[in-house]
Order: structure tokens, then sequence, then C-alpha cells
């Protein structure tokens, strides 16, 4: 019942549009502001985390193949990785603000959220993730007012010409 409200009703179309705003604000002014400060390097983030991990109660290392990644792929790559983020944040809220590939862009900003959480950073990342899912999981419907309302039906339209075209050939 409430995926249907979610995913259909247009008060719903409402409420997402606002979360979907605020979490795109949030987005874009991070990407921004690593981007305009000109000298963002990860490396100091990555340290620290790869320094101090996640521990449980018992002090054992929660998430050892997170840290394992961050050690030898990110770390590595951090020249990478230092325009990924903030290129990405900026992304993410582009779309998000825009109402464009409105779950897509949702789908890569939780993939940051969680690699913020798994990393130890908590701050706003419980609430950016609850919110994020609600947005994922409306789908369509979260972009409706916006971008997708005409950029989703072009892509499903072109989607079912290549099935068209495929399929004619495979009678053929």
């Amino acid at each position: 019942m409430f995926n249907k409200f979610l995913r259909e009703n247009k008060i719903a179309a409402v409420i997402l549009t606002v979360l979907r705003l605020y979490l795109g604000y949030s987005w874009i002014t991070a990407g921004i502001g690593k981007l305009s400060s000109g000298g963002f390097d990860a490396s100091g983030f990555l340290k620290g985390a790869i320094a101090n991990p996640v521990k449980g109660p018992d002090g054992a290392v929660v998430f050892g193949w997170y840290v394992d990644f961050l050690k030898h792929i990110a770390l590595p790559n951090v020249d990478i990785f230092n325009v990924i983020v903030p290129v990405g944040e900026t992304l993410i809220g582009l779309g998000l603000i825009l109402g464009c590939l409105t779950t897509t862009a949702m789908f890569f900003g939780l993939m940051m959220n969680f690699s913020f959480f798994l990393a130890g950073t908590v701050s706003h990342n419980p609430r950016d993730i609850f919110l994020g899912f609600i947005i994922l999981t409306a789908g369509y419907n979260a972009g409706r007012i916006g971008l997708d309302r005409w950029v989703v039906p072009f892509f499903r339209k072109m989607g079912n010409k290549n099935a068209g075209a495929e399929k004619s050939k495979a009678i053929v």
C-alpha cells in the first residue's frame, strides 16, 4: 500500500520533490564546494579511515573488506577519486534538483553515502540514506515533477525501438 502511494500518488510526487530538492541541494553544494576550492584531496580522509576503521563493541574491525578496498584500491588511485568524488556529488545534486534521471542519481548518491558510512563517517549519512531509499523506492514518481516527465518516456521509447528492431531482424 505504501509502495503504491510512493510510486503513483500525485501528492507523494510533491512530497518526493521536496525531499529530492533537499538532498539535491546538499549534494550539489558539497560537490561545488570541493570543485571550487581547487584543492580537494581525499588522501587524508582515506588514510584516516584506514588508520581508524569502524570497530564493533568487541573492538574488532567490522568492515575489514572495506578497509582493504580503501588501502589497496582507493588510496593508490587517490587522484582518480579526487575527481570522481566532487564531480559525482555535483552530478548527483544536479540530477536530483532537476529531477533528471532521478533514480540513477539517487542510486549513485546512496552508493556514495554507503561508502562514506562504511569508512566511519556518520554525520548526516543515516538521514540521507533513509531519504534516499524513499526516493529510490518511489522510482519514476520521484522525478515526475521534473525533467524525468520527458526524459524517462524518451528513453523508454528508444529502448522499445531497439527491441523492435532486434525482433524484426530475428523474424527475417
